[in-house]
């Protein structure tokens, strides 16, 4: 009886201690590192066992295995993405000027800015900062000065005129204000106008008068201070389908569009003196339009089921007797607002990357998308890639300097303006 406790308790010991040797193994004794050792007839380090790590003036870099013989290079070293890029070889990534390739753009402002429209010295940029309510002059470099010391709060839409010394402005509760920057003047005009289009010389206006009877509504046409008030058109019920544009040509002050079916429009040219002007067609809907610099050609986007109801820019001729001629599918997925002329031929255009179908009905579904800029020629169709701005930008009003060497954006995400060298 005793033999047998004896037994056991010798087994109780035997069984304790493997499992402590067991633990120890597992948890507490010092890890297996593979040895370096000297390849006393080159000086290199060759790996005896396990598997390779880095030396320690490699620090943080890793380099994969290599196979080849003693003293050849590896082909690729994997460095971490933490690392920080050379400055100058980043720098060399991007084309200083547009060459059809990824381009550098510069930001000017840091602010969100609305309208920006060029100077009248051709050059430098004018517009409005929504964070403080004032109007300013920027040039190429981002230096910027006050276009007046007067604050305008809350402005939501801005009609400059085409000499750009003064702008209507509209607010969020319809009120109106003529304001003239070289004589610091402000003149209110009457809340039931809007989308105001100045005259060519600048001192007559084109609107729409919003009587709240709908028989009291009209195209209509006064001085820059409202007065001498003239109705061109009735517009009754059909005023979302009127479009006061008064052409650089001097002959035409607005646009009827009348839905043909539901790929075609006509549109109807009005004349300041009621004159009978040709209608022309247009395939499509959501009709937006440029005029050509001498007025005598039209710019305009619709889309239509042939397009997968994307956008699609148009040229077509739009003065006199050749209204309606030489109508011409441009090939171009855009919006004719994305669009600047820089002469009476030439368009330079944001483009989006690609669009989604049923982005003409939903414009909404491109607003994250990025844009390249195209240059255009209306007359042969030629169309060539200028830049891909280097952050993917989707872009809006774009402005051409006069002398052509530099072309100015809005980033839709952040409302700051930027520039890039053409």
């Amino acid at each position: 009886m005793n033999i047998k406790k004896i037994i056991l308790i010798i087994l109780f010991i035997l069984v304790t201690l493997g499992m402590g040797y067991m633990l120890y193994r597992t948890f507490f004794a010092p890890r297996y590192i593979p040895e370096i050792e000297e390849n006393m007839q080159t000086g290199e380090e060759t790996q005896t066992i396990g598997l390779p790590f880095a030396r320690e003036e490699d620090g943080d870099r890793r380099v994969p295995i290599s196979q080849k013989e003693p003293g050849e290079k590896d082909e690729e070293e994997i460095i971490p993405e933490t690392e920080e890029p050379n400055l100058n070889e980043y720098e060399k990534q991007y084309d200083e000027h547009a060459q059809g390739r990824v381009t550098r753009t510069e930001e000017l402002n840091q602010e969100p800015s609305i309208s920006p429209v060029l100077n009248k010295n051709g050059r430098d940029l004018q517009y409005y900062n929504q964070d403080d309510g004032k109007f300013y002059r920027i040039d190429p470099n981002g230096n910027k000065e006050l276009l007046s010391d007067k604050t305008f709060y809350n402005v939501e839409n801005i009609e400059w005129a085409p000499q750009e010394e003064k702008a209507i402005l509209e607010y969020p509760d319809g009120s109106n204000i003529l304001y003239n920057f070289a004589q610091e003047k402000q003149v209110t005009l009457p809340k039931h106008w809007k989308d105001f289009n100045f005259a060519p010389s600048s001192d007559k206006l084109v609107m729409k008068s919003m009587g709240n009877d709908p028989d009291n509504r009209w195209l209509a046409v006064s001085n820059e201070d409202g007065s001498k008030v003239r109705a061109i058109e009735y517009l009754g019920d059909d005023e979302s389908e009127v479009y006061p544009s008064w052409s650089p040509s001097n002959q035409i002050v607005g646009m009827y569009v009348k839905g043909v079916d539901f790929d075609r429009q006509e549109i109807y040219f009005v004349g300041l003196n009621k004159e009978n002007f040709k209608s022309t067609i247009i395939e499509g809907r959501d009709f937006r339009h440029q005029w050509s610099p001498e007025g005598d050609r039209l710019l305009y986007s619709v889309y239509s089921s042939s397009n997968n109801t994307n956008p699609m820019l148009w040229i077509v001729n739009a003065q006199g007797d050749d209204i309606g001629k030489n109508r011409k599918k441009l090939e171009i997925e855009t919006w004719a607002d994305k669009c600047a002329w820089s002469d009476n031929e030439v368009l330079y255009c944001a483009v989006p990357e690609s669009l989604p179908d049923a982005a003409g009905l939903f414009p909404e579904l491109a607003r994250d998308i990025p844009d390249r800029l195209y240059k255009i020629n209306t007359k042969t169709g030629l169309k060539k890639l200028m830049a891909i701005p280097d952050q993917g930008y989707n872009m809006s009003n774009l402005v051409i300097s006069e002398d052509q060497k530099n072309l100015y954006f809005t980033d839709q995400e952040t409302q700051r303006i930027r520039r890039i060298k053409l």
